[in-house]
């Protein structure tokens, strides 16, 4: 890595990031859906739904049929589910191994269940996060917003799946499991470019969610049974709907992800919550829904074998393996208004974070300075950025041009594995 500017000594620290435009208009638009808790009073209670009507003799066939196959006393919460999944093993050296499992009395069984049977086998599994951040306003005064989302238990021994988003910036995370008790949690890893994280407390004996055994052989039209916190307020909400589309190329915050398409409806909240299919097993993480005013029933969630990959290398190294990431976020200024409020004093794509671990830091670049050009082309907004950056690879080398203090300097970045 070279700059042709003078060494710095006194690199600044990394700066809580400042607002991106969130999205662009090259792909379908889709928004990230925590938000900050507020108010909301919950029903004291649920109530008894009673049905009407007449019982066909078909029907108490099947009641009868299901009732033998969840088996005596155990009820659907203790049945073994579906016909296979995975779940994660970590060996005594750190490795991280995904067991194929089979969850069906028949192996030959491709028996799928009610909606209220699956939720109740599986609502153990989705946990409830409540996040705090400190913010510092125009006028240096420091604020504590909170945050809502939900995560998935990924391990008995306390590891949960959660989104990058969720969690972003926090300074305390909290978790609270389906029984009302409350742990803080540590961040384990997180991986901003699939949108995912991995958090720890410390308990043992939890209820893992069980992840689908091979999320590519989904079937446009199945069930999907999405269970999460909307609201900051509504832990354990079960709505259902179906696989609407696969492999769905959505961009967010300028980053594009293959994602899953649902019905179920998704609401602020639902963050890092559970996609499950009609057999308990997980297909996704929950993560996005459609941004038009107006719009319902177009929900995303992060493929389970997405999940697995970002988050087993989560677990055994703390980062994605074989990854590379400049490491820098970004803030377009484009009027006086926007100049006076971040500080600078020209037009254009400035530098608001720099990733201390990451090669960006190392080479010198700071918070404040204006991008001119990346690879020889010249930046003028956020995404012409994301489009010289987002297909690099480890051992490329990046040519910008930054403006620092008047000045044009040229930084040459080779990038190595990004361990954040």
């Amino acid at each position: 890595m070279s700059a042709n500017y003078p060494n710095q000594n006194n690199i600044r620290n990394s700066q809580p990031g400042m607002p991106t435009q969130a999205m662009t208009q090259s792909r379908p638009q889709a928004q990230y859906i925590s938000q900050p808790q507020r108010t909301y009073q919950q029903p004291a209670g649920n109530g008894g739904n009673k049905k009407s009507g007449k019982t066909s003799i078909s029907t108490i066939l099947l009641s009868g049929l299901l009732a033998l196959l969840l088996g005596l006393g155990g009820g659907f919460a203790g049945a073994k589910l579906g016909s296979g999944g995975t779940t994660v093993v970590q060996t005594e050296d750190g490795k991280v191994i995904f067991q194929e499992i089979e969850r069906s009395t028949d192996n030959s069984s491709q028996a799928s269940f009610a909606v209220e049977d699956v939720a109740a086998a599986v609502a153990d599994s989705v946990v409830e996060i409540t996040t705090e951040i400190v913010s510092t306003n125009s006028f240096l005064g420091q604020y504590i917003s909170q945050g809502a989302g939900s995560g998935v238990i990924f391990t008995s021994d306390g590891y949960i799946i959660t989104n990058h988003h969720v969690i972003d910036g926090a300074s305390k995370i909290n978790v609270t499991l389906r029984n009302g008790t409350s742990y803080t949690a540590k961040l384990v890893g997180d991986d901003p470019k699939c949108d995912l994280a991995l958090l720890k407390i410390e308990e043992t004996g939890l209820t893992p969610a069980v992840l689908v055994a091979d999320s590519d052989q989904l079937k446009v039209g199945q069930t999907a049974i999405a269970i999460g916190n909307p609201l900051g307020q509504l832990g354990g909400t079960v709505t259902s709907g179906i696989v609407s589309a696969l492999g769905r190329e959505i961009e967010i915050d300028g980053e594009t992800m293959t994602l899953l398409q649902t019905s179920a409806a998704i609401n602020p909240g639902n963050s890092g919550g559970g996609l499950f299919d009609d057999r308990g097993n997980l297909i996704g993480i929950v993560n996005a829904k459609s941004s038009g005013s107006g719009i319902e029933g177009l929900g995303f969630a992060i493929p389970a074998n997405t999940v697995k990959k970002v988050i087993g290398d989560l677990m055994e190294y703390g980062y994605v393996k074989g990854r590379a990431n400049l490491g820098l976020t970004y803030v377009t200024v484009n009027s006086l208004a926007a100049a006076w409020l971040y500080g600078f004093d020209d037009y254009g794509v400035f530098i608001s974070n720099v990733d201390m671990r990451s090669d960006a830091y190392a080479a010198g670049l700071q918070t404040g300075d204006m991008i001119v050009s990346i690879n020889g082309v010249q930046i003028e907004t956020e995404e012409d950025v994301q489009a010289q950056t987002k297909n690099l690879q480890v051992g490329d080398t990046v040519s910008m041009v930054i403006r620092r203090r008047g000045q044009n300097y040229k930084v040459d970045i080779t990038l190595t594995e990004y361990q954040g």
